[in-house]
Formats: structure tokens, sequence, C-alpha cells
């Protein structure tokens, strides 16, 4: 709670002491019980809750502030920015899963309590309190997940609305409604949804589960290069002459575009189809589903939608009224017979080729455009160094959510980081094996064992990220075994275990003070130093004697028991052989504020682990709670460039077989690296984190930038005259396309996509994808065009026959 000089003043102990009071009294209702904290906590000592505050300090109890010293004596021992009080709930595992449920529905009752009493509470003292639980993170993304989905829904009826107008003619009022093509456009989307529909349940049917990111990502994809090839399509038939039959202007359009549009698509399936081999699950699901959504797409495309273009040219030249095909208007209308599938260049079209294209063909143009575009390429490949692994939870969040507030403070205040275990398998306590003492840190171990280690590598925290040395199980089991500790291992006549003087039965419940007699005033030591071997026990006393260490209660006579604090450290099923099969020392890493922190602290205790175990030849390995979801990030960058090497590979081995031309091929790999170098210099500037996210990014920016580069590539290689002229034809076909296309159609989506509630739609998807459709549209319609007239290909259009005011050309 809050950001003052000194929390710890008497009237905010007395308000901690109200909270608790609070949270002791909380009842959650789950399946008609109801639940307390008492009824979930963790206690380690079977009875009380083993709550993490500084009114433990006080027993928990109001009364015994004054009693204890109060505030002074707190203030003696400590000064204090805020205070942390944490609840630990017990953690079980069944298959019923009821004692989880009723956990969650506690945790939900807790966090609404702490809104609508808590708060006001801290907030009338002038302190901020933030607070959260183990299922909150869960709930928080449920909300943000339905939050978003609206802005993720209007984002695509934007697109969708945009390609029903771009694929029109231009805007005409008298015949508006025949010559515009919504029907078609939407036909034409509906073809996009159907193939990831497609792909979404073949894999579905063959037990491949889909994740978040594919049913954001795939549709986007797959509807940029569907809405490419759909607006090259339908540009193509129009600019045919109109005086052939509409078969054979469909024909001739396929002719023309039809290469590309296959090159483009079997690239981009190849692409990432060949990405379903990587090992990141999130990365070769999206290539999996990917892969087959774009094929599924382009076999549409070539197919039904060309049907549909002969259908929609039909209902216009019939005057058919478009979205409504059944009413017919009458050819008295004015202009109705002009408008509809003129072949005028449209205005976009006009200015790739008599603004834009002549522009480029200047030399000091080219130049400067050649030189920029290198040089943000070299730039990005050292800016690319400084991006980092990781996905901030804060970004992951809506920006409303109350957990924002706790993650600030955690980091601001918490002065501890999350506990290391270091776990030992197999460990063979025999007396025949040095293993026990090449594990223990007290007299007579090795100065080189397991705990001396890890207490040496905490002393230098910056780079091994171990705050302290670990707390031992085995330390502590061989000096409570040992005569010295004469309070602790203890046995009745009969060989039965015997507690402390100051536990039951030795000494009655409630009372403060027991003499010496009594039921335990026989009660001996278990062993004299002549019994032990080197003061380490032999196989069958560590045997016996394990269970009792592990049972006994900790107290003021013997401190050393180990029940509670090492109850779960050691696995004693099958014990009995010699050999445990699994045991734990804990620690602490330091405190981890950023992502780079985690994933650091996780390499740095895997390195110190496996030094360990090769010197002692004994199998260790460290775990921390946040493991799990780190372990992507060890390997992250080494998985992003193979993935994005094998995918650009693809793409121009496709290129390479289907065009049987290595210039083009080098020239569109040199564009593709380019698009997606840049883009990785663009994510360091904009401080975007490498993840399993940016990396599907990364991916599906291969397949988009392919439409930028292939098709103007393709158009450029079948005109004819000089590379200027060549250029100039390839830009009046296709740049208009590709821009109106991909361009706008992405832009427009994206744009909405900045208004997400939530900061990861506005960092991942609409700061990556806008980078990418810009770099993209510069590389493919600016830097191209100029490579493609100073490097480019021979053509490979050979005129025929020259028919009128316009050549047949053919490609070989």
């Amino acid at each position: 709670m809050g950001k003052l000089p000194s929390i710890v003043t008497e009237s905010n102990i007395k308000l901690l002491f109200d909270i608790q009071k609070k949270i002791d009294g909380l009842r959650a209702n789950y399946s008609g019980s109801m639940i307390s904290l008492t009824d979930i906590c963790m206690k380690p000592l079977g009875q009380d809750c083993a709550t993490q505050s500084v009114l433990q300090y006080f027993k928990m109890d109001p009364d015994n502030f004054d009693n204890y010293g109060g505030v002074d004596h707190v203030k003696y021992c400590f000064q204090a920015s805020a205070f942390i009080v944490t609840y630990p709930v017990d953690n079980a595992i069944d298959k019923e899963g009821n004692e989880t449920k009723r956990a969650v529905a506690w945790e939900k009752a807790f966090i609404q309590l702490v809104k609508d009493e808590l708060l006001p509470m801290a907030q009338s003292k002038n302190l901020t309190l933030s607070f959260s639980s183990e299922s909150s993170i869960e709930e928080e993304l449920k909300r943000e997940s339905t939050a978003d989905a609206i802005t993720i829904l209007i984002s695509y009826l934007v697109m969708f609305a945009y390609i029903s107008l771009t694929l029109g003619d231009t805007p005409r009022l008298s015949s508006f409604y025949i010559s515009s093509k919504v029907l078609l456009g939407l036909s034409g989307v509906v073809l996009v949804m159907l193939s990831v529909l497609g792909s979404v349940g073949f894999f579905s049917a063959i037990g491949v589960k889909s994740t978040l990111i594919i049913m954001e990502v795939i549709p986007f994809l797959v509807l940029a290069v569907g809405v490419d090839n759909m607006c090259i399509l339908v540009h193509a038939v129009k600019r045919q002459p109109l005086e052939l039959p509409l078969e054979g202007r469909i024909s001739n359009a396929l002719v023309e575009v039809g290469p590309s549009i296959t090159l483009a698509s079997l690239s981009e399936v190849l692409a990432f189809a060949v990405g379903s081999f990587i090992p990141m699950p999130a990365c070769r699901v999206f290539s999996m589903f990917a892969a087959l959504a774009v094929l599924l797409d382009f076999l549409l495309q070539v197919t039904a939608f060309v049907a549909l273009i002969v259908f929609d040219f039909l209902r216009a030249e019939d005057k058919r009224i478009d979205c409504f095909p059944c009413l017919k208007i009458s050819s008295s209308y004015p202009d109705s017979d002009k408008g509809i599938g003129r072949r005028k260049p449209g205005l976009l079209a006009h200015y790739m080729k008599e603004v834009h294209a002549p522009i480029l063909s200047l030399w000091g143009v080219k130049i400067v455009v050649i030189s920029v575009f290198v040089a943000f390429a070299l730039a990005s490949i050292a800016l690319s160094t400084r991006i980092e692994p990781g996905l901030e939870q804060k970004i992951v969040l809506p920006r409303d959510s109350y957990l924002q507030g706790y993650f600030n403070n955690v980091s601001e205040h918490l002065r501890i980081g999350p506990p290391l275990y270091f776990v030992v398998k197999n460990y063979n306590y025999s007396s025949e094996s040095r293993q026990t003492n090449q594990l223990c840190s007290i007299s007579q171990c090795d100065s080189e064992s397991l705990l001396n280690e890890i207490a040496r590598v905490s002393l230098v925290p910056e780079t091994s990220y171990i705050a302290k040395p670990a707390a031992s199980w085995l330390d502590d089991f061989l000096v409570w075994i040992s005569p010295e500790a004469f309070g602790c291992c203890r046995k009745y006549t009969n060989g039965s275990y015997c507690p402390p003087d100051d536990q039951p039965p030795c000494c009655p419940a409630g009372q403060s003070s027991c003499g010496l007699g009594g039921p335990c005033k026989d009660c001996t030591t278990c062993f004299h130093h002549s019994d032990l071997l080197n003061d380490r026990p032999s196989t069958a006393q560590f045997k016996e004697k394990l269970p009792w260490f592990l049972n006994a209660l900790p107290s003021a006579d013997c401190a050393k028991g180990g029940h509670g604090a090492y109850t779960s450290s050691v696995e004693l099923r099958g014990y009995e052989s010699g050999i445990i099969q699994a045991s734990s020392f804990r620690t602490y890493h330091t405190p981890l504020n950023k992502q780079v922190d985690y994933v650091n602290s996780m390499r740095a205790a895997r390195e110190f682990s496996s030094r360990v175990s090769d010197s002692l030849k004994i199998d260790i390995f460290p775990y921390s709670v946040f493991y799990m979801f780190f372990e992507q990030y060890l390997n992250i960058w080494r998985t992003a460039l193979i993935n994005l090497a094998i995918a650009i590979g693809a793409v121009f081995v496709v290129c390479l077989v289907i065009t049987w031309s290595f210039w083009s091929s080098a020239i569109i790999l040199l564009v593709l690296t380019m698009i997606v170098v840049d883009l990785m210099g663009v994510m360091a500037i904009l401080k975007i984190q490498l993840n399993a996210v940016s990396v599907v990014n990364l991916i599906m920016s291969v397949g988009i930038a392919v439409e930028f580069c292939v098709h103007i590539t393709h158009a450029f290689s079948v005109s004819s005259g000089d590379k200027d002229q060549r250029v100039k034809e390839a830009l009046g076909t296709m740049g208009a396309s590709v821009f109106s296309g991909i361009t706008l159609t992405k832009l427009v989506g994206v744009i909405v996509l900045c208004f997400s509630r939530t900061e990861v739609f506005v960092v991942y998807y609409f700061q990556m994808y806008l980078a990418l459709v810009l770099l993209g549209f510069l590389h493919g319609l600016v830097f191209l065009p100029v490579v493609l007239s100073v490097l480019g290909p021979p053509s490979r259009c050979v005129l025929v026959e020259k028919q009128g005011d316009r050549p047949s050309v053919s490609s070989q």
C-alpha cells in the first residue's frame, strides 16, 4: 500500500488489522457450502494459515498490539514504504477439481470484497491498495477477449466494406447501382472465410487445437492474400478489350495474372508448410493452419471466384442491380450502358502509370531511393539486436484492469524474487555412497558440494540471479539426528519417536512451561557419537529416522523439526531401497522486474545446474513457477531466425521453379528479406518484444510481403520495351491492384485496431501490422520498381504480331 516515506504508523497497522478481520470473516458460496480462508489456505503445521504479513509479529491478534510494544517496537525492527500481505492457498491436484474450484470461488469473493470495502478503507487513509489472486490474470484475460472481440469484428467489417467498394468501377450516380460490385466483394470475402473455416475444421478433425493467435491472425492473413487476388483478377478482366466475348476476356485475364497469383500463393503455402516443422507450438500450429487456409483460398479464388466474376459481369451487362440481381432496369436510363465494363483506366492506375513511374525513372530519384532503403536496412540489422524476448504481463491485460497497479507496485516494492528449487534426482543416501557429502553444507561436507556452490554463487547475485543460500532439508536432518541436538531426535524406551519436551504429549497443549516429569521423562537421544560413522547415519538409520524428521514439529526446544518447512521437499515413495527419487532445496531468485530478467535468471539457473551436475555426477535441475512460461524465450531468437530463413528460402525455391529465372527470384528474395529486417528494426524502435505473437507476425509478414513483390516482378518480366518502360507498364497494370488490394484494405482494417482497450492489440496488431503494410507498400511500389529498372531481368515477352494498336504477348 502506498508511496510514503514510511508506512509504519499506529493507524496504518490498526487499518491492517481491520482489513485482516474483514478477510477472516469473508465467506464464499460454492455449491451451497460457505467457504472461508481457513478452508483453502496452506497450513504447513496443520493448524493455522501461513499468512505472510507484518501482523504475524503480533500473532495476528490485535489484542497483542500493545502487549508486544506497539508501533514503537515495530519501528525499531524495520522501516517500510509498503506492507505486502500474502495468503498462500493450497494447490490441490484432484480429478474432480472441487478443491481448486472452492479456492477460485473464494478468490472471486475476495476480489469483490477488496473492490467494494477494502479499497475505500485504504483510500480514506490516503493510501493506495493494489491486489491480485491466483485466478485474477485468467479472469481479466476472459474479460479482455470479449471486450476486444467487438474491435476485431469492426476491423473486419470495415475491410469488407472497402473491398466491396474497391472492386467496382469509378462511381457514377447514374449507373452506380449496376457498376458497383458489393455482391461480388462480399462473395469473395465469404470464400476467404470458407477457406479459414476449412483449415480450422480439417485440423480440428485430426485433433490439432487452434489458439487465440490463430483466430485473430489467420483471417487477417488470408484476407490480405485473398483480397489482393480478387482485385488483381477483377482489374485484369476490366483491362481486356470490350469487343471480346466475356469468356475471352476471362481467359485473357487468367493468362495475364494467373501465373503471378499461382506463384505468390504457392510461395506462401510452402513457406508456411515448412514452418510447421519448428518446435515452438504456437508458431508450428499457426504455420499448419495458415498453409492450408492459403491453399484453400487460392483454389477457391481460381475456381469459384472466377465463376462469380462471370456471373457478376453478366449481371452488369444485363443491367441488373447489384445486390438485387432479380431487379432489372430499363435501358431508357441515361448513361446506363456507358459506364459498365469501361476499359478506361481508373484514377489510381492513371497515377501509377503517368505520375508515379516517371518520377521513379529519374536517376537522381533512383539513387536517393536505393541509398535510403539500404541505409534503413543496415540500421535495422543493428537495431534488431536490441529486441528483448518476453511478453509483459501488463501489455496483455486491459488498460483499466486492477492488475495494472498491482504489477507496478510489486515491481517497485517487492524485494524478493520467486522461489527457486534445485531438484536432485535419485539421491543415494546409503553409507557406501558419497552423495550425502556431495550435497550438504555442514561440517565434513565437500567444499564443492551442491549447497556450498549455491551459497557461493549467491554472493554474486548480479550474474547468478540467486539471492541467498538454499534451505536444506539434508543439513537440518543431519543436525537434527546429531547427539549435540539433544532436544530433537529422541526415542521412548520402546524405540518409538519421542517429541521435544515443550510439545504434546510431553507438555499438555496450552501449558507455557513443563517440568522434567511426565510421559517423556525416560526419552533419550536417538544416537551417541559411537553410533554414527563420521557423524553420518548408516543406511538403516537414515531410512528409519527420515520420516521422523519430516513429521517432527519445530518448537523452542528443537527448531530443526522438518514438518512444515520440508514436508513437500522429499519424495518418500520407494526410498526404502536407499534411493530418494526426488528431493528439492529451496532458495530465491533476486527480484525480477523485467521480462529479460526472468529469461536470464532461468538461463543462469540452468547453466549452474548443468555445471554442478557434470561436476558431481548427480542429476540436478532447477525449477521455479515461472519457468514453464519462459521456456520458450531461451531459444526464441534461434527459432525466429530459422523460421524466417526457411519461409523466405521456400519462397525463393518456388519462384525459381515456376519462373525459371534466378534473376527475378533473387530480386524477390532481396526485397522480402529487407521487408522482414526493416520490420524487426521497427520492432526495436517501438520496443516490441520477441515472443510467440511477434514471431507469428514476422512469419505472416513473409506471406503478405510476397504479395507486394511477386505481382509487380511478374508484370515487369512479361512487359516489352526498355526497363523504365516495363516498370511503367508493370505499375500501370499491377501497381493499382496491389495498392488498392493490399495496402488500402489492410490500412483501413489496421487503423480500427488502435482503438482496442488492450495494449497487446495496439502493440502487436495495430503497430506491427501498420508497420508491415507501410513497409510492404514502400518496398513493393517504390524500392522494387527502382531495383527492377536498374537490375531487372530481361523481358520474357515475345511480340507475336500487331493487332490494331495492341500487341499480343506470350510469355516464354
